[in-house]
């Protein structure tokens, strides 16, 4: 596809405890994206979110960027990432200043948020968002644009998400070993609320659980902004392994299983349906072991029932409580697992959906699920020009020179790759 060297071109990169995704997209003058490529790899190196191994994940991350790049038939400099690992924290900080009962100018809300910056610090963590929410005129709240009112006090609510500094200088440093800029890093349930709440869902309140890999987020939404966060260190994959020892079958072979006969939900059925699968270390033309659905089911709803316990205690520490019509939307590749909506909304007793990414045109099918919500919130977030009010950012080495395909993989042998 040729690709008009005026549009802007957005790369986003979502570094997950399974997989690593990326995304090119360019974006049309009225901020419509198209995509233009995808790529994909398996994860190397990512434990819990966090990166173990930095040689293994910069070679993920550069596998899954250069796809990407070969489907679209364009280069990128720099990408938008995401951060999904524990440690998170968000809170409002709120400043005001007195104007004496003039009309809000323009000078005043500069003036305002560039107090605001004083707010925002968060001793021992970094901040990767600081956005000015609500402000409010002499104490009345909820004021979207004070400009051209008149007031004696003028406020305004900082949304702030801030992580613990060492785990974002290693996905920095990830990234940049590839040889690409990092134009932000991203708290995870800030993308994926962009991607699979709706406007409405994220004003009047709703809570978001990415169930991932190896890490469920809990976030809760109102106002239009996140305003509570949680981390549970468990996750769909826990549930691949406990299938794996349970049953004494290879990763990939438990994997299956609860892809394609794996549910949250029982059935009569259940005892009636076999499951053929080879042992680990099974000779090859060896007879396969029999296993019911009901025993798989048994490993399956352990492992769920624990999950769930930790969401719902997780919503209880963050005061989602009240009306039972207060939605939860359940996002992150956990949710392809069949009938997980059902039982969560069974155990948590208020509606749960599934939700998935805002349709992207170009996006192709296989990167529309649950499990690429992050992905094309990191895009979205990218186009939207949302107003960050720090000064100085994460700190960060000096950028290297984006190569392109070639200079990459020129720079990777000259690596030892």
């Amino acid at each position: 596809m040729a690709v008009s060297p005026d549009k802007p071109l957005i790369g986003a990169l979502d570094i997950g405890s399974s997989k690593v995704s990326a995304l090119i997209c360019t974006q049309e003058t009225d901020g419509r994206l198209t995509v233009l490529g995808t790529g994909q790899r398996q994860s190397r190196g990512i434990k819990r979110g966090y990166i173990a191994d930095m040689e293994a994940s910069e070679f993920a991350v550069r596998e899954a960027v250069e796809q990407a790049e070969k489907l679209s038939g364009v280069t990128i400099d720099d990408v938008w990432a995401s951060f999904g690992a524990g440690g998170l924290s968000s809170d409002l900080a709120n400043v005001e200043v007195e104007l004496g009962g003039h009309q809000v100018e323009q000078t005043d809300v500069d003036q305002l948020l560039r107090t605001g910056r004083d707010a925002i610090n968060r001793d021992g963590q970094m901040v990767l968002h600081a956005h000015p929410a609500l402000y409010t005129l002499d104490g009345v709240q909820g004021v979207k644009n004070p400009i051209g009112l008149h007031a004696d006090r003028l406020g305004v609510d900082i949304h702030v998400v801030a992580a613990d500094p060492a785990p974002l200088r290693n996905i920095d440093l990830t990234i940049r070993s590839a040889h690409l800029g990092v134009k932000a890093i991203v708290a995870s349930p800030v993308a994926a609320a962009l991607a699979c709440l709706t406007e409405e869902e994220r004003d009047l309140g709703v809570a978001l659980v990415e169930l991932g890999a190896e890490v469920t987020n809990v976030s809760l939404h109102a106002g239009g902004m996140l305003v509570g966060l949680r981390s549970i260190p468990l996750g769909a994959r826990d549930i691949t392994d406990d299938i794996a020892c349970a049953f004494g079958v290879k990763r990939r072979d438990a994997e299956r299983m609860k892809c394609f006969h794996g549910s949250a939900m029982t059935s009569p059925r259940d005892n009636h349906e076999m499951i053929e699968a080879l042992a680990v270390g099974a000779e090859e033309g060896a007879e396969p072991m029999r296993i019911s659905r009901a025993q798989l089911m048994t490993v399956i709803r352990q492992r769920i029932e624990e999950v769930t316990g930790e969401v719902e205690a997780s919503l209880k520490s963050l005061g989602f409580t009240g009306p039972v019509g207060r939605q939860v939307v359940l996002t992150g590749g956990g949710a392809d697992l069949k009938n997980i909506a059902d039982y969560m909304q069974g155990v948590l007793g208020r509606a749960v959906r599934v939700g998935r990414p805002r349709q992207i045109p170009g996006l192709p099918d296989a990167h529309s699920g649950p499990g690429f919500s992050t992905l094309v919130g990191l895009a979205l977030l990218a186009s939207g020009g949302e107003t960050d009010i720090r000064d100085i950012g994460l700190p960060m080495a000096p950028k290297k020179k984006a190569e392109g395909v070639v200079g990459r993989f020129m720079s990777a042998l000259r690596g030892g790759f």
